[in-house]
């Protein structure tokens, strides 16, 4: 097992490793004591792993309730989060409970933003059943729904008290959605780690995955500790996000986030390539890891019909837009551009 700290507004401790999960109890009490907890997950999630985990609470003390919406993208939104807070209010919940959010990443993100909210602020702690949000969206504290307009568009900054990332969750996750956390784990390869690239480009990870998780926590842990609010180095953490939005966008959702991560760090990458941004390697490096993880390079909407989606993301700041561009594998800087130059660029790969 794993412990990393994050010294951030809040320092807390994130725990990676078998059996992970059986640490609940014992930290909660340690934190908080024995207050109430309202489990939070999805209606994939719920029937795999929450009855262990609400049976784990009761038998130590804890009162418990369980809050379950329906799994998916579209959940991740004011209508979802508003029921949640109802729920919360009904229950009688106060500022001293605590939150549990138990799945992925629009779990992770939903409870997050709730314990932000309700009543100006509970506990929050972060159990992720992902590798997409063991790897990075339970760490960091960023916290969002989905407007009409665009994706984590409602949101705020709420560090979590604990992070508890079981890798015998994964067991239970189907192949696409692993793939999907892989996207994630490319990503800080790509742009912080040659060696964890190395590790992952073959598609071979089942045996390494507690090595795999750490190294993407830590690295996230590290930019955290410098740019908490996303001011300056942590944007590098959005490489291929710009446009992997743009393409949940416009696929309704259909599309999955880690599926348009991969589609959109190659695309940034051939953008790249094509206007001699980057070495020559890193574009088929790219690829071919994507690939070997069960990804596709491709997107479904060539790049110039991107334009408009992508100008609605977080990233742009008036009439510019910070990009996320490799160096070579293992380094990335970050460019400002115009808009115009941004339509431009889009233009120069179909």
């Amino acid at each position: 097992m794993e412990q990393l700290t994050v010294n951030a507004s809040r320092v807390y401790d994130i725990f990676i490793g078998h059996g992970v999960r059986d640490l609940l109890s014992e930290k909660l009490s340690a934190l908080f004591g024995k207050v109430k907890v309202c489990l939070v997950c999805d209606s994939n999630v719920a029937p795999l792993h929450a009855k262990e985990a609400l049976s784990a609470l009761e038998a130590n003390g804890f009162s418990v309730e369980n809050y379950i919406f329906p799994a998916g993208e579209q959940s991740k939104s004011p209508d979802t989060l508003f029921s949640l807070l109802e729920f919360l209010a009904e229950k009688q919940f106060s500022r001293k409970d605590v939150l549990v959010a138990l799945g992925g990443g629009v779990t992770g993100d939903l409870t997050g933003l709730a314990s932000a909210l309700f009543m100006r602020g509970m506990h929050l702690v972060q159990m992720p059943t992902s590798l997409l949000a063991m790897v990075d969206s339970s760490v960091g504290g960023k916290t969002a729904v989905n407007l009409k307009a665009g994706k984590n568009l409602a949101g705020v900054f709420c560090q979590p008290e604990l992070v508890l990332c079981d890798l015998d969750y994964l067991s239970t996750l189907p192949q696409k959605d692993f793939a999907d956390g892989m996207a994630e784990v490319i990503k800080y390869g790509v742009i912080a780690d040659s060696a964890l690239f190395d590790l992952v480009k073959d598609g071979d990870v089942q045996k390494n995955l507690e090595e795999i998780v750490t190294a993407c926590v830590r690295i996230k842990r590290d930019v955290v500790a410098q740019d908490e609010f996303d001011t300056g180095e942590r944007a590098k953490l959005n490489f291929g996000h710009t446009l992997a939005h743009a393409i949940e966008k416009k696929s309704g959702f259909a599309v999955s986030h880690g599926a348009a991560v991969a589609m959109g760090m190659v695309a940034v990458c051939a953008i790249a390539d094509a206007n001699g941004l980057s070495d020559a390697l890193t574009l088929p490096a790219v690829k071919a890891a994507v690939e070997a993880n069960g990804l596709s390079v491709t997107s479904p909407f060539s790049l110039p019909t991107l334009y408009e989606a992508s100008i609605g993301d977080k990233k742009r700041s008036g009439n510019t837009l910070t990009l996320v561009l490799p160096n070579e594998i293992g380094r990335c800087y970050l460019k400002t551009v115009s808009l115009d130059a941004w339509k431009e660029l889009l233009a120069t790969w179909t």
